[in-house]
C-alpha cells in the first residue's frame, strides 16, 4: 500500500501552470528522488507536500490522511533545506534541539536525542562549536541531525548537496544513503544530478516543464526511458541518440545508420516488437547507451544480440578506468566506453562492438518511446 500519494495535484501562480497534473505513489521506507532541468516544478511539488506552498488542485495523502489543508507544523514532516538555515548564534547542539525545546520536550530527553543523531552523524566532537565554525558538511550534518531528531513520518531534502565541492557531495551521498538504509525512513528528495538520483532513489520522477515525464525504478528510468527527454537527462555521458532508418533484410529487420566517407552501417535488430516492425522504411531515433558500444573484448558475453561496425575515432578521452572514444553515426557525434587499455588513438578505424539488448527506438516526431 502507498504511503505517500500525490494524485492530480496542479499548481498555478497567476494564470501559469506551475504542476500540471502529478500522480506519485511512495512505499513507507522508499526514497522518492525528484528530478529535472532547472524551472520544471520540482522544488514547487516537494513545498507543496511540506506545506509551504498550497495546492491549486488535487490531493496529497501521508499514511492514507489527507494533509492538503493542514499547517506544515501539523504535517509531521521534517526538511532540510539547500542554505542549511541553522542559526548562527546557537552551538550544534542547539540547533539540532532547538525545535524540541519548542515543543516542550524534556531536558534529559532531548540531552538523548542529541546523543543519539550526534553519533549516528559523527558530529559528537562538533556540539559545542557555532555553525561559523564548520565546514559545508559539518553544517549539513547538523541539519540533517535537525530534521532525525524530530522522527517525522517524511523527510524533504532540497538539493542538500548542491552548496557543496565535488568530492565532499559524492561522501555525503554515501551518508544520506546510509542514513536510509539505517533507518528506513520515507524520503522526498530533490536534485537536478541525476547521478544523485541514480544512486539514491528507489524511485525517481523525471519532471519537465511542470509535467511528469517518467516514474519508476533508477533500471526502469535508465534502461527504458519513456521519451527522448528522459533517454538524454538521465545517465552521464547521456545517451546516444542518432538518426537511423529502419529497413526490412533477408534476415529480419535491421537499422541502417549513416557513417561519413563510408557505407551505411547495417545493424541486426532482434526478436523485433509488433510495434518497432510497423516503422519498417522510416525513419527512427536509435538508442544507446555509451557503455553498450564499446570495443570487442570488453563487450557483454551475456549479451544476446551483439553486433561489430568500423568506425572512424575522432576523439579519445583517457578517464581512468574507462576510455571514451568519440566517432560519428548518424549525422551525430557519438561516444563509446572502452576499457581503460582498449589501445585506441584519434584518426583510425576502429572495430566497435553495438549490445543491441541495451538498444531502445523513438518516434522522431512524438519522441516517445517505441521499443
Amino acid at each position: 500500500m502507498a504511503f505517500l500519494e500525490i494524485s492530480g495535484l496542479k499548481k498555478r501562480f497567476g494564470a501559469v501552470d506551475i504542476l500540471k497534473g502529478i500522480d506519485l505513489e511512495l512505499e513507507k521506507g522508499g526514497f522518492l528522488v525528484l528530478v529535472g532541468p532547472s524551472g520544471c516544478g520540482k522544488s514547487t511539488l516537494l513545498n507543496t507536500i511540506a506545506g509551504l506552498e498550497s495546492i491549486t488542485s488535487g490531493d496529497i495523502r501521508i499514511d492514507g490522511r489527507t494533509i492538503n489543508g493542514l499547517h506544515p507544523s501539523k504535517r509531521d514532516i521534517a526538511m532540510v533545506f539547500q542554505s542549511y538555515a541553522l542559526y548562527p548564534n546557537m552551538t550544534v547542539a542547539g540547533n539540532i534541539s532547538f525545535g524540541m525545546e519548542i515543543r516542550g520536550v524534556p531536558k534529559d530527553a532531548r540531552a538523548k536525542a542529541i546523543k543519539e543523531v550526534a553519533d549516528m552523524l559523527q558530529i559528537g566532537h562538533l556540539l559545542d562549536r557555532k555553525p561559523s565554525q564548520l565546514s559545508g558538511g559539518q553544517r549539513q550534518r547538523v541539519a540533517m541531525g535537525r530534521a532525525l531528531v524530530r522522527n517525522p513520518q517524511v523527510f524533504l531534502f532540497d538539493e542538500p548537496l548542491s552548496n557543496l565541492d565535488a568530492k565532499l557531495r559524492v561522501d555525503m551521498r554515501t551518508e544520506i544513503k546510509r542514513l536510509h538504509q539505517r533507518m528506513k525512513t520515507t524520503i522526498v528528495y530533490v536534485t537536478h544530478d541525476q547521478i544523485e538520483a541514480m544512486t539514491l532513489a528507489t524511485k525517481i520522477a523525471v519532471l519537465k516543464d511542470g509535467v511528469l515525464q517518467q516514474f519508476g525504478t533508477p533500471a526502469e528510468i535508465y534502461n527504458s526511458p519513456s521519451n527522448i527527454f528522459v533517454a538524454d537527462f538521465m545517465g552521464s555521458p547521456a545517451m546516444n541518440l542518432l538518426n537511423a532508418t529502419l529497413e526490412n533484410s533477408a534476415g529480419g529487420l535491421q537499422v541502417s545508420l549513416d557513417r561519413p566517407n563510408a557505407e551505411a552501417l547495417k545493424l541486426p535488430v532482434s526478436a523485433a516488437s509488433n510495434s518497432l516492425a510497423s516503422y519498417a522504411g522510416k525513419k527512427v531515433i536509435f538508442g544507446i547507451r555509451p557503455e553498450a558500444l564499446t570495443d570487442p573484448d570488453g563487450a557483454d558475453r551475456k549479451a544476446k544480440s551483439l553486433a561489430e561496425g568500423d568506425c572512424a575515432i575522432e576523439v579519445v578521452e583517457p578517464a581512468g578506468s574507462d576510455t571514451f572514444a568519440v566517432t560519428k553515426l548518424g549525422g551525430k557525434s557519438v561516444i563509446a566506453r572502452l576499457r581503460a587499455d582498449a589501445g585506441i588513438q584519434p584518426g583510425q578505424s576502429t572495430r566497435l562492438a553495438f549490445n543491441l539488448d541495451k538498444a531502445v527506438f523513438f518516434d522522431p516526431e512524438s519522441e516517445l518511446r517505441i521499443a
